[in-house]
């Protein structure tokens, strides 16, 4: 690593401050240096739309070092990133539902798979709460989701079972905890990390949902190594897959194209004849309930146009190259002298042009 560069990770986003944890123990021979500095966005960064998420590796300048302050100079290229929640470089998800209060179901949990599976991410299945049903239900659930394609780690952060197991998938990985309001994120987490103390709601008894705690994105260190992220809870994640990429997030499809194909390559497994994936099993109303949501974003997707046209290819230091975003010519760019030169020109032939009517 470059001892000249002052790499850090973003732990936390809030207003326009951001909470920067150092990569470095010794920085240009400074032997004591702040573990995390409250940092600014250089205004370029914010002219060329670039904005910066929890988790993203950034160079810091300008440090003070007494007050434990500097400022954010470049944004690092990203290994991964979500939208929702907003955060960058994760290495694996840890998708938590709840079994009991607030009842599982099949539509939503489904959902956040296919969600997660997107991502080409490590995914870690956990159920919490797993004390307020018996063994036997554990074992019928267990078989189901097994049909699924996913193998489920039955906890209970209430009686801390299976609490030391699940520490185990963390350890040295950057994972990001999704799932529903209510089911036990923060409680999770509080158990993990102690010390934290994040806010925990309880489940409305009303609705028998969860209630919204988490106000941001924000990453904490796990005591045997690795960062883990709590974010904000939510009924339903958004789907931004492609119609025809869809079928491939289902576990169940993949193992069905890997034995026979469709008859048609650009098969969406709708209606099509001698569809191999079209029949008789659980998720297939699921999968067609995504597929209007994917063929709905992809006709939104093509009616703003090709995102690509707004970005540049830079080379960088090294050779090494680079999109960022293009500015916004109306908006930061000043018009040529030969522009302005026309204009004006313009404005004294209409000049003329309405002396000589008068």
């Amino acid at each position: 690593m470059d001892t000249g560069l002052l790499i850090g990770t973003v732990l936390a986003v809030q207003a326009n401050y951001y909470e920067v944890q150092l990569y470095l123990k010794n920085y240009r021979g400074v032997t004591s240096i702040p573990q995390v500095l409250l940092c600014t966005r250089r205004t370029r960064l914010k002219k060329v739309g670039q904005y910066v998420m929890v988790g993203d590796h950034v160079i810091i300048e300008e440090v003070d070092w007494s007050g434990a302050r500097g400022a954010i100079a470049e944004v690092l290229p990203r290994t991964s990133e979500f939208d929702r929640p907003a955060i960058a470089n994760v290495s694996q998800v840890l998708l938590l539902f709840a079994v009991a209060e607030p009842p599982l179901e099949p539509y939503q949990l489904s959902k956040f798979l296919v969600k997660a599976e997107s991502k080409s991410l490590n995914l870690i299945l956990c159920l919490n709460k797993s004390d307020l049903i018996s063994s036997s239900e554990q074992e019928s659930l267990g078989r189901r989701l097994s049909e699924w394609g996913y193998q489920a780690l039955f906890i209970s952060v209430y009686q801390q079972q299976n609490i030391e197991v699940l520490a185990q998938y963390l350890q040295d990985e950057v994972t990001v905890v999704a799932g529903a309001s209510g089911v036990g994120k923060s409680s999770l987490i509080n158990l993990l990390i102690p010390g934290v103390q994040l806010r925990v709601g309880e489940v409305s008894r009303k609705s028998s949902r969860g209630r919204h705690t988490t106000r941001h994105v924000e990453l904490f260190e796990l005591p045997h190594g690795g960062l883990l992220a709590d974010t904000p809870g939510f009924n339903q994640p958004d789907l931004d897959c492609s119609p025809e990429e869809l079928a491939y997030f289902f576990p169940e499809i993949r193992r069905k194209l890997l034995v026979t194909s469709c008859r048609f390559s650009n098969c969406l497994h709708r209606d099509e004849p001698d569809c191999v994936v079209r029949g008789n099993w659980e998720r297939y109303e699921h999968y067609l309930g995504f597929l209007e949501l994917a063929i709905t974003h992809k006709i939104h997707l093509q009616k703003q146009g090709d995102p690509e046209l707004k970005m540049k290819l830079k080379t960088k230091e090294k050779g090494k190259k680079q999109y960022e975003p293009k500015l916004e010519i109306k908006k930061y760019r000043r018009a040529s002298r030969k522009t302005q030169l026309q204009k004006l020109q313009q404005l004294c032939q209409d000049s003329d042009d309405l002396n000589e009517l008068i």
